[in-house]
C-alpha cells in the first residue's frame, strides 16, 4: 500500500534532517553554518512552540520499544488524542516558517538528507494525518505496534528521566573504574546529557558532534607519536578507537554511548599529556 508522505510537513523529519545537516557542518568544521543551523533549530523547536509539542508526540511513538502489544495500542490511541488537540493552523504556519528558513538560509538539499528512521517517521505522519483512510491507518498502526513491541536486550536503551541522581551515578561509576577526577570536557558532556530532556537533546547532540570530531583529530594525531608508531598493538588499538568514534554518529545516544565517550575523552587527555 503506497504511502502519501509529504516530508516537508513531517515535523520530526524536519528536526532530524536539520540535526543531520548540523552534523555535516561540524565534520566540515564550518562553524558559521553550524551556528546558523543551531539557531534555526532552537528558534523553531522552543518549548512553547507547536512544532516542539508535535515532535514530542512523534518521539513518543518512534523511540518506544519493549511494550506489550495492548499497551502499545493504548499508547498510540492516547497520543493520537493528544495530537488532535494541537492547533493545526499554528502548526502549519510554524512548519511554513521553518521550511522558508531552510530554503533561504540553508539549501533545498537539506530535505534530501538521509534520515535513518525515515520509514518510522513516515508511518507516524500517516497515522497523525486525518485524511488517511481508516483501513490504511489500522494497517499502519498494526505495523507500529509490532515495532513498539520489539524487545531490546540492553535495558539501558530505554528512555528514562534524567536528573541529578543520574549525574551522581555516572560520576561515581566512572570515577571508581577509570579516574578520580573528571576533566572539563567530561563534566560538560555529563551536564549536556543531564539537561537534554529540557531542550529535546539539541545541545547534547551539537556538543557530541563537536566532541567526537575533536576526539577523532586528537586520536589521529597520536598515531604520529613515536611510542605508538613503534608498537603495532597500540597502532591497532588506536585505529579501532577511530572506528568506534565513526560509528558513534550512527548510534542511539544512551548511557552506554556516553560512558564510551567519557573513556575516550580520558584517553585523549592522557595522550595529550604524554605528548607534552
Amino acid at each position: 500500500m503506497k504511502l502519501k508522505h509529504n516530508k516537508k510537513r513531517n515535523t520530526a523529519f524536519l528536526y532530524e534532517t536539520l540535526i543531520k545537516e548540523m552534523t555535516k557542518a561540524v565534520i566540515e568544521k564550518n562553524i558559521e553554518l553550524k551556528n546558523e543551523i543551531f539557531s534555526i533549530i532552537k528558534e523553531s523547536f522552543q518549548n512553547n512552540s507547536t512544532l516542539y509539542k508535535e515532535l514530542k508526540l512523534y518521539k513518543s511513538l518512534c523511540d518506544t520499544y519493549d511494550l506489550e502489544p495492548h499497551v502499545a495500542e493504548k499508547l498510540i490511541y492516547e497520543i493520537r488524542q493528544e495530537h488532535s488537540k494541537l492547533n493545526e493552523k499554528k502548526l502549519f504556519s510554524e512548519q511554513s516558517i521553518l521550511i522558508k528558513k531552510i530554503n533561504s538560509l540553508l539549501s533545498k538539499s537539506v530535505f534530501s538528507n538521509f534520515v535513518p528512521n525515515y520509514k518510522s517517521l513516515a508511518t507516524v505522519y500517516q497515522i497523525f494525518n486525518q485524511e488517511t483512510p481508516v483501513k490504511k491507518r489500522v494497517l499502519l498502526e498494526h505495523a507500529l505496534i509490532k515495532k513498539m513491541s520489539n524487545k531490546i536486550t540492553d535495558s539501558e536503551l530505554k528512555i528514562k528521566p534524567i536528573n541529578s541522581l543520574v549525574y551522581k551515578s555516572f560520576v561515581s561509576r566512572f570515577n571508581s573504574e577509570y579516574s578520580s577526577t573528571l576533566i572539563s570536557e567530561q563534566k560538560e558532556l555529563l551536564s549536556k546529557y543531564i539537561s537534554s530532556f529540557v531542550d529535546n537533546g539539541i545541545e547534547l547532540k551539537m556538543f557530541l558532534n563537536e566532541e567526537i570530531s575533536r576526539l577523532k583529530d586528537s586520536i589521529k594525531e597520536s598515531l604520529s607519536l613515536e611510542d605508538i608508531k613503534q608498537d603495532t598493538e597500540m597502532v591497532s588499538k588506536t585505529k579501532k578507537i577511530l572506528e568506534t568514534l565513526d560509528n558513534f554518529r550512527k548510534d542511539r545516544i544512551d548511557k552506554n554511548l556516553i560512558m564510551k565517550v567519557l573513556k575516550i575523552q580520558n584517553l585523549a587527555k592522557e595522550i595529550e599529556n604524554d605528548g607534552h
